[in-house]
This record gives structure tokens, sequence and C-alpha cells, in this order.
């Protein structure tokens, strides 16, 4: 094309034939000509055409701005992620992914050629080369295919907690007064009958009194949490609280050929306990938040966390839950981590959360019920204005297909953009059980969580406390007075051990010293964070 021949709209570069497309295809074009690195969508739909000269595109460094993947049940939102996932992985960018289905698995192994992906390929003019990418795979307390991944109750917190246990407000403010008792008294919340323990001991004769130190806290609500807590422990839920601790700074591993490690976190075998794994998944989030420093605006995202089924976060949540997470979200882009939920429709999301996400990839919706066509408008009315009918488009795309508008270079949003995606390079579906289980137990990091660890901690305390007391209160002939055994025990170590237990327990300098040696944060208040999550010594 000469220059005679160009058009008065400026055609973005690299668009052929810009002079025959019209003047709101020429807009969009332009909105998505970048010029530094971008992950490849796909290509534009108009009119009822694949537009392959018009491509559709996210800039890296726009990835921690975070985003949304939304749409109907069978609209290819697990695909999406995998053909983002692969292109982060390529440029280096660690990525996480929670496989709630049990088929994002494929992304280890190169995919299959066959006729729809050769076809897919040639609309959207996509040099396809099968390709699979380093992987670490996950499972909750071991529950499945995968390394296991634990938390300690201290750790995780009394608002994650809460939700899990589906406590009330009331219920989970005095929850984060049972955490503030056992962090100022050294006792360790490293699994649920750690908790069971405190909360008992609260709620016995003896520790009835320490309730009042503690902000009024009713016997009649410590009652209610330890029921609360009996019941989930019943359930089978022990196994995802404990040691080793998982450190969540394993998510943001490179490979050694500079890919970044995605991460698949396996949940098909707790799909039956979404309050759970969801607020697991916000765990690790907060957990990360915690830890990373500070590196304002990258080149590219240090990591990008896929957050699945979003939804079931915000279900039942409480103020405070949802105030953590908005601020959550707000911050941990300044640490160079994006955030994207993965949920059905934008109205899953709370608005402060949706207002945070820049990026979005809509795939269709359905208007089956009266309840459909309101969440439609909804979603429509989340977009930016657009030359398109967005109520028809958003209903009639296909698999594979999706409504985009993400963050430019500059921050500003890009044109709404109907796109059909690209195919993933990867397997489009899981790997072998076996393949899985062999590549588990080869992982560097399997030997490091695989076996679970109970050692001393307030269980063990509260325990021997109570031993102790009952032996204290047996009279013997011919013992001597307790006034001098205690000061003749005090110095031998054999007699003086049911003395040193209660030291420990009232939180005398012997936590302290045991802080210092466990690496721990025993003998002293914990810092915790907006989730009440507690920061770690690595």
């Amino acid at each position: 094309m000469t220059d005679s021949e160009a058009p008065p709209a400026k055609a973005p570069e690299g668009v052929s034939g810009a002079p025959a497309l019209p003047q709101p295809v020429l807009e969009i074009a332009s909105g998505y000509a970048f010029t530094g690195p971008a992950l490849e969508l796909g290509a534009l739909l108009w009119d009822g055409r694949c537009l392959p000269d018009v491509q559709i595109r996210i800039p890296l460094p726009m990835l921690n701005r975070h985003g949304l993947v939304a749409g109907a049940t069978g609209t290819g939102k697990t695909k999406t992620l995998q053909l983002i996932a692969e292109q982060l992985s390529a440029q280096g960018v660690p990525v996480f992914l929670a496989d709630v289905k049990g088929d994002v698995s494929g992304i280890s192994a190169p995919g299959q050629e066959n006729d729809k992906v050769r076809a897919r390929a040639g609309e959207v003019r996509q040099e396809w080369t099968p390709a699979g990418f380093p992987c670490e795979f996950y499972a909750l307390g071991g529950m499945g295919h995968g390394i296991p991944v634990r938390a300690t109750i201290t750790s995780f917190g009394p608002v994650l907690l809460s939700k899990v246990l589906q406590l009330n407000q009331t219920q989970e403010q005095s929850l984060g007064l049972i955490f503030h008792y056992a962090d100022q008294k050294g006792l360790e919340l490293v699994d649920l009958k750690d908790l069971r323990a405190v909360v008992t001991f609260l709620t016995s004769d003896e520790g009835k009194s320490e309730l009042k130190g503690i902000g009024g806290l009713s016997t009649a609500t410590a009652g209610v949490i330890l029921r609360s807590l009996t019941a989930f422990e019943a359930q089978g839920m022990s196994p995802f609280f404990g040691e080793p601790e998982f450190d969540t700074s394993e998510l943001s591993r490179v490979a050694g050929d500079g890919r970044g490690t995605v991460s698949v976190l396996e949940l098909p075998a707790v799909q039956d306990k979404p309050q759970l794994f969801s607020t697991f998944l916000m765990w690790l989030l907060a957990d990360l938040f915690h830890d990373l420093p500070e590196v304002g605006d990258v080149d590219k995202p240090k990591l990008v966390f896929f957050f699945d089924e979003a939804h079931l976060l915000f279900n039942d949540a409480s103020k405070a839950f949802l105030d953590a997470i908005t601020q959550t979200v707000r911050l941990i882009r300044s640490k160079g981590v994006g955030v994207f939920f993965v949920t059905q429709t934008p109205k899953d999301v709370p608005g402060d959360v949706l207002a945070q996400l820049g990026n979005r990839v809509q795939h269709a919706l359905r208007a089956f019920t009266p309840d459909d066509q309101k969440a439609l408008k909804s979603t429509v009315k989340t977009f930016p204005n657009s030359p398109y009918d967005l109520e028809e488009v958003l209903t009639a795309l296909g698999t594979g297909e999706a409504v985009v508008t993400v963050l430019s270079e500059k921050g500003a949003p890009t044109p709404v953009a109907a796109t059909r995606l690209r195919a993933p390079e990867s397997l489009m579906g899981p790997v072998d059980p076996a393949a899985l289980d062999r590549a588990v137990e080869q992982s560097p990091l399997y030997g490091r969580y695989a076996e679970a660890v109970d050692r001393e901690s307030a269980y063990e305390k509260l325990t021997a406390r109570e031993a102790a007391a009952a032996a204290s209160s047996v009279p013997s002939a011919s013992a001597p007075s307790s006034e001098s055994a205690s000061s003749r025990g005090r110095g031998r170590k054999g007699d003086g051990q049911d003395s040193s237990v209660v030291e420990q327990v009232v939180g005398s300098g012997v936590f302290k010293s045991l802080a210092r040696s466990l690496g721990t944060q025993i003998g002293r208040e914990i810092t915790r964070s907006v989730f009440g999550t507690a920061r770690r010594r690595r």
C-alpha cells in the first residue's frame, strides 16, 4: 500500500487491508497495537467475521492490574486460563492455577494437533506448536494427586478460619480474641486439636477467669466455636491444618530454562468443601501479600494468581472478610502480583473488588430465565461504551470466543473487542494419573512437604499442664510439703519439669528461648495482617 492510498484514519502497524476495514474496526485495532511485550489472545470478531489482521492482546506489564475471566459453564473459561498461563510461563512469569475440575494438569504436556486445533489456528493466524510447560502439582492436605499444602492454624488466622467454620460476625470477633490469647501465652496453634484444646481450656472451670482478661469473651460463644470446631474436624478436615506448613514463596519459582513455573493446585478431591478450598486460596494470596516486598510498577509481574470459582469466596462472607479481600487486592499489585478472578458473571464479585480488575475476558452468557436476563444487563453495564450490541453479542458467542477489554500500556481501558481466542499449545485435558504421580514424587519439593509433622504445641502443653495439676492435687504421706518440693524442684532438672510446663503456658522467658530455637514467634504477640494471618520466619 502506498502513502497516497492510506486512509484518512491512520491504520495500526501490521494490519493489512486496512482501507477495507470499517472505522470502528480501525479504532479497535489501534487500541491493541501495543509496542511492548504482550500476550496474544486471538483475532477480532466483527459483523460475523473473524479478522485475523486485527490481533487482540494484553500488555505484559499490565497483568499485575488484575483481571476477570467470566462466562457460563462450557464456554471455554478453563482454556482461556490455560492460554494465558502458557504465555506467561513462556515470558518467565510464574503462574498459580486452581484446578477445580481436574483438567488443568495437561498444561505440563504438549498438546495434540487435530482438525479443530488446525482450523482455529488458521482462523486467528496462530503459528500453533505443541508445547508443555514446567509445572508443580499440589493438593490441599495431600488429598489428591499433588504435594501436600498445609497451613498452621496460627498463620491461617481468625478471619479466614471464621469463614471456613461459617461463624457469624460476633463469633468471628470472639475467635479473634482467642487467637490473641494464644499469641500472648505462647500457645502455638498448629492444627485443629491445638485450637480445640485452647477453647476447651477457656471454657473449663480453670480457664473461665482467663475469659474476663481478654475482652469479655462469653462462655456461650466460646462453646459455639468449640462445637463448630468439633463438627469441622469430624468432617475429615484435619489434614489441611498442620506442619510442615507450605511456604508460598514456592509459587514464585522460575524453571532452569527461564520459563515461569506453573503451580497447579488440584481440588477435585475437595469439591464438596467449597468454603474450605476457596478460603485456602485466599490464605495463599494473603500470605504472599504478607511476605513479598514492594516493587512498584515492573516490566512483568512477579506472579499471576488465578482464583477459580471466585463466587465461593464471597458467598456469605462477613464485612471484615470482604474488607480484607478488597484491601489485599488493591495493595498486592504494588508487590508485582496480578490476580484474576474466574467466575460466571461479574455480579459474583463485589463492586469494590470488581473496580480493581482492569483486564476483562467475558465469555458467553445465557439468558434463559429472568435472572439470567438481569445478570446479562448488569454485565453489559460493567463494560466501556462500545460499537457492539453487547447484549446480543454476549448471548451469541461460541465456545472459545469472548468479549475483551484490557488496560493499555498507558493504563487506559482498550476498546471492547469481540474475540476468537487462540488454541492452547499444551494438552487440553488431564494428564494420565500415573504420570502425574511420578511428576509429584520426582519434584524436589516432595520430600519437604510429603510427611506431616506433629511437634509440641498448644495441645501438648495444655495436656501436660492438666496432668501436672492433677498430679499435684494427689496427697502423699511421704511427700514433702508443696512449698519445699517446689523450691527444691527448681534446682533439679527432673523435678522441675512440671514447673517449666506451667511457666511455658503463662508466657515466661522459657517461651522466648524456644521461639529463637524454633524460628517461631512464641512468647510475644504475633503481628497479624488485615486477614489476621501471621507472618512467619522463612
